[in-house]
């Protein structure tokens, strides 16, 4: 049985809002492995997330956030053995750590410890939301060689992995593609991107966005002269979902995935890398990800195609 400490799993506040107690992504993992009690689940604030699949073979016995109250709150009620005072104290004695999206998107910051000490991470995503700080995170990854994976769980969901193991291979050459979802276009634009990545693979070099602020449309180059389009809006100009759609030489595939459970899903692949050692999702290709969507995100800023390398060098 493996021992997992949460960090930043109780509260949540959206980039520059207040957190307030409630976790989206901090109450589903923890009942995906621990399970709840449902009478504490409800005199809880804010959202709880209760994961319909349990898994098997771990479970979280730490937890630390800014908000202790919230965090022994959310520990009664999923059965977490240890509040932590610090983030540093979450990490010991604990055979991993799953580090909680939060809202920041500066949720990487506590992986410098637990990397420097060998203790095997997995970072909830944005990893990052600059490629710079998403680079150094994977430098520092690779410097410690410390087990490490951020992703997002739309590239382990069910129809996306049927889509990719089973569609993909009718539809011929793919050369273009779209993928959608709504709000900010590197917090949540990551999820569209990562449906992309996760069955075409990596390579994109450029992007321009011809869209407009909150309503962006942007155009991924790929090394193979592959184009994507990305649509990411805000709540102003488009209703939140995911869509992909794949235009190949013998066919076309349009996906709108199932998100029931989600999140075991992720987690479960994050559990068979530290069993294999085998990582699914690269830091670097994740780097890449969050590059892409930068790099959109500076083109409706300057009006022109930007590359990927300019905003890993930090040039625009």
């Amino acid at each position: 049985m493996r021992h997992l400490a949460v960090l930043s799993a109780a509260t949540y506040g959206y980039l520059d809002k207040p957190r307030t107690p409630g976790s989206h992504h901090g109450t589903a993992f923890a009942t995906t492995f621990n399970g709840w009690d449902e009478e504490k689940a409800k005199q809880l604030e804010g959202t709880f997330i209760k994961s319909g699949r349990k898994l098997d073979g771990a479970r979280v016995v730490k937890i630390w956030d800014p908000n202790r109250e919230a965090a022994k709150k959310l520990a009664d009620a999923t059965g977490i053995d240890d509040v932590a005072a610090t983030p540093e104290a979450a990490c010991e004695g604990v055979d991993a750590v799953l580090i909680i999206d939060d809202g920041s998107g500066a949720q990487w910051k506590y992986a410098t410890h637990p990397l420097k000490k060998g203790v095997p991470v997995f970072c909830d995503k944005p990893l990052a939301m600059t490629a710079r700080e998403a680079n150094a995170v994977a430098k520092r990854v690779r410097e410690t060689g410390t087990p490490f994976m951020s992703a997002s769980s739309l590239r382990f969901v069910p129809d996306i992995v049927k889509l990719r193991e089973e569609t993909l291979p009718t539809l011929g050459d793919v050369h273009l593609g779209n993928a959608a979802c709504g709000n900010e276009l590197v917090y949540y634009g990551i999820h569209a991107l990562s449906m992309v990545y996760a069955v075409l693979g990596r390579g994109a070099v450029s992007a321009i966005n011809v869209g407009q602020p909150d309503a962006n449309v942007v155009r991924l180059r790929f090394a193979d002269h592959r184009d994507i389009v990305l649509t990411v809006g805000t709540r102003d100009w488009m209703r939140a979902g995911y869509q992909i759609t794949l235009y190949g030489t013998k066919g076309w595939s349009t996906v709108q995935p199932d998100l029931k459970n989600l999140y075991s899903y992720l987690l479960e692949d994050f559990l068979r890398y530290l069993d294999t050692g085998v990582e699914s999702v690269p830091v670097e290709e994740e780097v890449e990800v969050i590059a892409a969507l930068e790099a959109g995100k500076r083109s409706l800023e300057l009006g022109r195609e930007v590359m990927l390398e300019e905003v890993l060098d930090g040039s625009v």
